[in-house]
């Protein structure tokens, strides 16, 4: 017999002997080995390679609470048959192909004995591809149809994994604990056990429990990145109790596995612990040499954006503020991509700002803080409410200070405005020489250096090494900043400052540049004057009595907006106080004398300034005797109940004299409020009220007027707000004031017209109205009394379908018993609303020749 034929014998006896449907001992362990080292093998390098990427795409926020596992699951939805990750798609593929190819289910029995680890394969690559359903149904299949697997433990624990995953923690933490009652695990079931119960635990807030299990994972595991994570979660649980001491020997245990573990772990464990020092009873002087060392060490480079901000809360907290806001600022010239820490290091900025009440920087570190924090968290409101209260404050400190330097010039005299705005300009002569010297300097030595370039780096004159090596010359003038500021100076000098326009040239078109805060309120000064020339800004300084009364009442007015916000909203009553006797002191108008006066009472009662307070309260009281801050001071119960004198309970009254329509009443009322309680929060209320009513006496054009001088007014107020809205929003779609054609309209109305002579006639004519329109039984109507203006009023009929209807129906009331007889007119719906909003009834008439 030939060799030929001897080796096809025994390949034939080899495939015919392991059939998947034969239970022998050459078909199992042909299949398992198949299975085993080659499709196994293959799906289990590729579902590494799939956690690999996972873990590496996944970043650690070590300033919330640790997951234990370390996985993003996010909320994208995910068709059928998608795959987000090709090596997960790849290990299931061959999980699958294991089961199809080399399972043996002879009688109901599994005999392949590593078709329960594919199942395992295939369960957890659905379960990293989020696909938590058919990762359950493939763990719960094993722990089905392979309840004597060695793998049986994994199993169960993969799949509260997912139940997890799919909220089902209650029902996870019920299996699990029975899994730990039954087996008594050891090692790393033990860890994996442990730690899932943990997450559980945490998930639904019972944190305690948590701790417990979490230790128990950290014991048991011997895998360092583990390890590392589960003591970590550790220390902040013991951080989250206050039990700071407890935490710092799991973050110390962190510590001491230094080169074991990820860096990212060992650094945060430092940083904990800093964030945990107590000055109080640790050693000042060895911590500040331990946060020295932190700093100084080469391999932390990667970490010195989080080491600056602790070493700045350390700081802070000592009371150090320099060094803390200098090593904020540190932190922030890291780079950092950590947005959570830049908004923590910029908010921590903007309350330095905030305590030493420079508001507007503090709005600008707010600011900052907001466009690094997540919108619609619990922080970011926070922040958010911070931020717009400073809204008004920084409005009206820039107010003030601006009238207060124009104020201040326009009392000095000739000759010191003279030698006031002599020094401006010498300074401002410095500056440009300075500016053309570096310029010229800097253009010289680009020019030398281009020449140069030629031969060789090592012939650059009078530079270090370091200099001769990084120096790349550029001969474009516009790369280089210092000739670029040298060249806008010798612009402006020469043409003044002027708009990117045509005919830049001409000196029309030269525009006065606004300089130290002055303002200049007189339009008729546009000479071209040297910016070197100090007439030039003694030009701008107003001089009209209206300009520096205009300047002088907007100043007061910022003072008292200041006061009362500083002592409503931020409670800095000093500030306040400082605020409101300066403009005591500067002969305000008298609407201000008197809330003012009031305000500083309550600022000063606030402060336990009892002498002070009575002083002022007996001043308003003998001055202002018959006024509701007098009453109140009088009588201080009625400042806890709503009287009928107070501003909300009259805007209430006069909203309900609105809603009646005696819009001339409401007119009068709201400017007597606005007069009575100006500076009071309920102003633009007023305002807005006074603004309706104008628009439905007087029609869209003072409408429009008011809601512009609210939006300039009140801006950060919700009728500001409101105000600014309607003009960008409502009134561009109401302010078209031509008449439709009838034949686009499905809705008409009889107007009767009533002059102011007739109003009496009204009711009586409304009664009637109503007692004929009810026998006409082909239409549905309804009656209204419409203001039109002062001078008249109509009685409106609505209901009715068309133009000739509406016109027919007039006369036909006209022809009843009862006669109707008043002049009327037929209109549509929209062009009456037409009407009403631009009060241009006479040219409605005009067109329709009524």
């Amino acid at each position: 017999m030939s060799r030929l034929t001897i080796i096809s014998f025994l390949f034939a006896t080899i495939f015919l002997g392991c059939s998947r449907k034969k239970d022998k001992f050459i078909s199992r362990n042909f299949h398992a080995l198949g299975t085993k080292y080659n499709i196994l093998y293959n799906g289990g390098l590729a579902l590494e390679s799939g956690k690999n990427s996972l873990d590496d795409a996944f970043k650690d926020n070590f300033w919330e609470l640790l997951p234990v596992e370390r996985m993003e699951v996010n909320d994208d939805f995910m068709m059928i048959g998608e795959q987000k990750n090709s090596d997960f798609e790849r290990a299931e593929e061959k999980a699958i192909k294991a089961v199809q190819k080399h399972g043996m289910n002879i009688k109901g029995k599994e005999k392949n004995p590593q078709i329960d680890e594919a199942y395992l394969m295939l369960g957890k690559s659905r379960y990293f591809e989020q696909r938590f359903v058919p990762a359950l149904e493939a763990f719960n299949y094993i722990l089905y149809k392979y309840p004597t697997s060695d793998k049986i433990n994994q199993a169960r624990v993969w799949r509260e994994k997912t139940n997890m995953r799919l909220d089902n923690d209650a029902l996870a933490i019920r299996n699990l604990n029975t899994l730990l009652f039954q087996v008594e695990p050891e090692g790393q079931d033990l860890a994996d056990i442990s730690a899932t119960l943990a997450q559980a635990y945490i998930n639904l807030n019972v944190k305690d429990t948590a701790l417990v299990h979490i230790k128990k994972a950290a014991e048991a595991t011997k895998i360092k990145r583990e390890q590392a994570r589960y003591l970590f979660i550790a220390g902040q649980l013991y951080n989250e109790f206050g039990y700071k001491d407890s935490a710092n020997i799991f973050f110390d245990k962190i510590i001491d596995l230094h080169r074991k573990i990820p860096r990212p772990f060992y650094i945060n464990a430092h940083l904990a612990k800093i964030a945990n020092f107590n000055p109080e009873q640790g050693n000042v002087f060895e911590f500040e040499d331990y946060l020295k060392s932190l700093e100084e060490d080469r391999e932390n480079k990667p970490f010195l954006d989080k080491i600056y901000f602790r070493m700045a809360d350390y700081y802070a907290l000592r009371g150090r503020d320099s060094v803390a806001k200098a090593y904020y600022n540190k932190s922030l010239r890291t780079n950092t991509s950590d947005k959570q820490l830049k908004s923590f290091d910029y908010n921590a900025l903007a309350e330095f700002a905030f305590e030493n009440t420079e508001y507007k920087l503090a709005g600008a570190y707010y600011d900052s803080t907001l466009t690094n924090q997540e919108p619609r968290t619990k922080p970011y409101r926070k922040t958010k409410r911070k931020r717009e209260n400073l809204e008004d404050v920084i409005y009206y400190e820039e107010v003030a200070k601006v009238n207060d330097s124009i104020l201040f010039i326009v009392s000095l005299s000739e000759d010191d405005r003279l030698a006031y705005f002599q020094n401006y300009t010498d300074s401002l002569k410095v500056v440009a020489e300075e500016q053309e010297k570096a310029a010229k300097e800097a253009q010289e030595l680009q020019e030398r250096l281009a020449q140069t370039t030629t031969m060789g780096n090592n012939n650059l004159p009078n530079l270090s090494l370091d200099s001769k090596a990084s120096f790349k010359p550029n001969k474009f003038y516009f790369y280089n900043e210092t000739t670029v500021s040298y060249g806008k100076n010798q612009f402006q000098k020469i043409w003044g400052k002027r708009t990117l326009d045509d005919n830049w040239r001409w000196s029309s078109k030269q525009t006065i540049v606004e300089v130290n805060n002055v303002t200049s309120l007189d339009s008729s000064s546009t000479k071209a004057l040297d910016e070197f020339d100090p007439k030039r800004y003694i030009s701008l300084i107003p001089s009209s009595t209206q300009a520096i009364d205009s300047i002088t009442k907007e100043r007061n007015f910022a003072y008292y907006q200041l006061g009362v916000i500083y002592k409503e909203k931020f409670s800095e009553l000093e500030l306040a106080k400082d605020k409101l006797l300066d403009l005591l002191k500067s002969d305000p108008e008298e609407r201000l004398i008197l809330p003012t006066n009031y305000n500083l009472y309550k600022v000063y009662e606030a402060m336990g300034k009892i002498g002070e307070a009575a002083i002022v309260k007996e001043k308003i009281i003998s001055e202002f005797p018959d006024s509701r801050y007098a009453q109140i001071l009088l009588h201080p119960e009625l400042a806890l109940t709503k009287d009928e004198n107070s501003p909300e309970k009259l805007y209430e009254k006069l909203y309900l004299e609105f809603e009646k329509q005696n819009y001339e009443l409401v007119l009068n009322q709201c400017d007597k409020y606005i007069y009575e309680f100006e500076g009071d929060a309920i102003v633009p209320k007023f305002e807005m009220l006074k603004a309706s009513a104008k628009g439905k006496f007087y029609g869209f054009n003072s409408y429009k007027e008011s809601m512009n001088f609210i939006a300039l007014t009140y801006p950060d107020s919700p009728e500001g707000k409101n105000a600014a809205t309607q003009i960008k929003e409502l009134l561009p779609k109401i302010e078209n004031k031509i008449f439709i054609d009838n034949a686009d309209s499905q809705n008409f109305k009889v107007v009767y017209t009533f002059e102011s002579s007739e109003f009496i006639k009204i009711p009586n004519f409304v009664k009637q109205l109503d007692a004929l329109a009810k026998d006409v039984a082909y239409y549905s109507l309804k009656t209204s009394v419409d203001v039109y203006n002062k001078e008249y009023t109509f009685v409106v009929v609505h209901g009715l379908k068309s133009f000739d209807g509406a016109d027919g129906f007039a006369e036909l009331l006209e022809g009843r018993k009862i006669k109707l007889k008043r002049p009327f007119f037929a209109i549509s719906s929209d062009n009456y609303q037409i009407v009403q909003i631009h009060k241009n009834l006479n040219e409605y008439k005009t067109l329709k020749q009524l």
